[in-house]
């Protein structure tokens, strides 16, 4: 397979991730269900779950912060 044949194969990829993007973005946009989300369990201190504890709370907070955007379109 020579490189000219590769570089297509990449941008037609690359064209088919954009309008996949897209489509994503589109659905997205006309959901309206709401999604129950879990909180966070209580931190019980332990040393070694603080990296676990941080990112399920980054998470909610970034699930619930998209839940009043969307809120605020509607």
């Amino acid at each position: 397979m020579s490189q000219h044949d590769l570089n297509a194969i990449i941008r037609q990829q690359q064209k088919q991730l954009a309008a996949m993007q897209v489509q994503i973005q589109a659905l997205l946009a006309r959901e309206a269900v709401s999604i129950e989300v879990a909180r966070p369990q209580i931190f019980n201190e332990t040393l070694s779950k603080v990296s676990e504890f941080v990112t399920a709370c980054r998470l909610y907070i970034k699930i619930k912060m998209r839940e009043m955007v969307v809120e605020k379109q509607i």
